[in-house]
């Protein structure tokens, strides 16, 4: 909660500093508190008239961002009349956008800055075949059911590691991806971090970086996990010289993109829940236990204010609203006596 605090917080302040737009934030979370429930009884006391919804997730999961959207669908389904008119957009994923990319690549780089000549030395005498330094995202694991049934997580995360190994733009570094917290006898997404880690250590690795993919602040899956465990795990394997990069908590670059996102979103067409969950196979994919206590109806319904018109002619949350909240699963509220048009018009 601390993190999610301060983000929310460098949000606010980068929204009114660099847009002109005073806003206000709530935080919901799926499983703990402030649940998501407590923050949409918030939203309804304001009086939102328009709600975009960010889950702090940048590659999307139905175990993540699309368990939360199950919750929000269905509420937004039954209770469509404790909302009003209010309206609501989501950003189902926001991996691939430059400033997230960007943020963490930076990241990256002051860690790989900080080996020495003489580790250098040190691992290309033990395997001259091989890069001296090496980077190792480690994503949170889903099951492998999920994916075979249309969850996008395993391309997007993929394809984040990607992006972001281009930018590094390091010749003497080589790139792995691996998967964390698996629980359960069902078979998770492989390779698993802790079986990459040692085979790393056998190939003659000694300078490595971790990175923490699909977390962008620290909490138990980065301090104990990863800080503890794995990186026991990494010099029992050999691994010499272990480094792990922070997530992004409170980066600059990546606040102001998280500002710019919210601001894209306003102008862009909008996306329900509904929308959201069906172009990510939401409903396609069986939850776990846990999930499927909360029902999902994808058909017919479009989520509080998205009306036919909605749903035929995607309609811009730019040219409708005077009072915007912004629900980032953790969520904005922008209070201006200005229609949007006028809050944007300089844009």
């Amino acid at each position: 909660m601390k993190y999610s605090n301060s983000q929310a917080k460098l949000i606010r302040e980068s929204l009114k500093a660099r847009y002109g737009l005073s806003v206000k934030t709530y935080i919901g979370m799926r499983y703990w508190y402030p649940f998501t429930e407590e923050a949409l009884e918030e939203i309804r006391k304001d009086r939102i008239e328009a709600l975009v919804i960010l889950p702090l997730y940048p590659q999307f999961s139905i175990s993540t961002s699309g368990s939360s959207l199950r919750v929000l669908q269905e509420e937004f389904s039954k209770n469509a009349q404790k909302y009003g008119n209010m309206v609501h957009t989501v950003i189902s994923s926001w991996y691939e956008r430059p400033g997230y990319v960007k943020a963490i690549s930076s990241l990256i780089n002051k860690e790989l800055s900080a080996f020495t000549a003489e580790q250098i030395a040190e691992a290309n005498a033990v395997n001259s075949d091989k890069a001296p330094l090496h980077v190792l995202f480690s994503a949170h694991g889903v099951p492998q059911s999920y994916i075979e049934a249309g969850d996008p997580y395993q391309k997007q995360i993929e394809d984040c590691v990607k992006r972001i190994s281009e930018s590094i733009k390091n010749p003497n570094v080589e790139v792995h991806l691996s998967y964390q917290s698996r629980v359960g006898p069902i078979e998770w997404l492989r390779p698993y971090t802790d079986d990459v880690l040692p085979e790393l250590g056998d190939s003659g690795v000694r300078n490595l970086v971790v990175v923490p993919i699909s977390f962008v602040s620290e909490h138990i899956e980065t301090l104990e996990e990863i800080d503890i465990e794995y990186r026991e795990l990494a010099e029992e394997s050999g691994i010499t010289n272990w480094r792990r990069c922070p997530a992004l908590n409170m980066d600059e670059t990546f606040i102001n993109d998280m500002a710019d996102m919210i601001i894209d979103a306003l102008q862009d067409p909008v996306q329900t829940v509904t929308e959201a969950c069906v172009a990510n196979n939401v409903g396609d994919v069986e939850l776990q236990p846990l999930d499927e206590r909360v029902g999902i109806n994808t058909v017919g319904v479009g989520g509080v204010g998205a009306g036919e018109d909605v749903l035929k002619e995607p309609e811009r949350l730019l040219a409708r609203i005077a009072i915007v909240g912004v629900f980032i699963t953790f969520a904005i509220e922008a209070f201006s006596g200005k229609t949007m048009v006028d809050l944007f018009s300089a844009l």
